[in-house]
């Protein structure tokens, strides 16, 4: 029986700069069963000789421009492989990365969903800095991580194109979080899922620009309704606990301290919903020492706008 195919699907629009390794490190899996698959969304830059390169290496579309999700999910009904492993134009795998998943766990007998670590590459100043591994979880609890914002980006998972498909692919509507809506529904429905121990990719941080990253007040607006959800919906099926809400309560007062760089009385409102949902919890790293004196003495806004003159 010979190794199941993968899709490798790329989305990109204006990623000239960055294409070129993305299909490389794709066309370059030692697994060798893989095929490429670009949607070039509506790019106005030099996408489109980068991918007319390639020749028939790739099977590529242009599109009108409608955004990563619709892109993805087009990539996807191209696909023929059992499985689809999905990589942002910008980020790039580890020749490795598709193999060592199908190592570890038995050529994902019995999986839908194979995580990986990944890698974080910031840059400053035009320049990148030394890779640096994410925080590694656990096989153990996935809600946990989910709440806990642990999950891998949009190339860490490796899917079996049957589920993707039965759980409804890419969410078009979502802005931003789009990797952790697929996500939630997911560990929702309760699609087998298991992590692997090692890197298999590597997420860049090199603009402010990104989806992602460009406007932080949409990112916290719909990342807080997606803990909420979340947090529903383990409520309705019996399963949410005390760790639940101190975790999510940490993921959201780490959104109250950002809220706050921007905007310190709508941080105030957002925290005062969070207090009344009871989804709040003053720890972890963005909750040091000083700053738990300070907020017990003297309340929210008072210790951002102390933190603020510190900073």
């Amino acid at each position: 029986m010979g190794k199941p195919l993968v899709s490798i699907c790329i989305p990109t629009r204006n990623t000239e700069r960055w294409l070129g390794e993305a299909v490389d490190s794709a066309l370059g899996q030692i697994w060798g069963a893989c095929e490429v698959i670009v949607v070039d969304d509506g790019s106005t830059d030099g996408t489109a000789e980068i991918l007319k390169s390639y020749g028939d290496k790739i099977v590529y579309r242009v599109t009108e421009p409608r955004g990563g999700n619709p892109a993805r999910n087009l990539a996807a009904s191209l696909a023929r492989g059992e499985w689809i492993q999905f990589l942002d134009a910008d980020d790039y795998l580890l020749p490795d990365k598709i193999e060592r998943q199908f190592d570890e766990t038995g050529t994902g007998s019995g999986l839908d969903l194979i995580l990986s670590p990944e890698l974080l590459q910031r840059w400053s100043d035009g320049k990148p800095l030394e890779p640096e591994l994410k925080p590694v979880p656990q096989n153990g609890d996935l809600f946990a991580q989910w709440l806990g914002w642990e999950m891998p980006g949009t190339q860490g998972g490796l899917w079996r194109a049957d589920c993707l498909r039965r759980i409804g692919g890419w969410n078009e509507a979502m802005p931003c979080c789009q990797d952790y809506e697929l996500y939630a529904r997911a560990l929702r429905q309760g699609v087998p899922t298991r992590w692997t121990s090692q890197p298999g990719s590597v997420y860049r941080i090199w603009s402010e620009q990104t989806v992602c990253r460009r406007d932080p007040l949409q990112l916290i607006e719909y990342k807080t309704k997606l803990i909420d959800e979340m947090a529903d919906f383990l409520r309705e099926s019996g399963r949410w606990n005390e760790d639940y809400r101190q975790i999510a309560g940490r993921t959201c007062f780490e959104m109250c301290r950002t809220f706050a760089q921007r905007d310190l009385a709508g941080a105030a409102v957002y925290h005062r919903g969070r207090v009344k949902r009871g989804m709040l919890e003053v720890s972890g790293p963005s909750a040091p020492l000083r700053y738990r004196v300070a907020y017990r003495l003297l309340g929210f806004k008072a210790s951002e706008r102390l933190a603020g003159v510190l900073r």
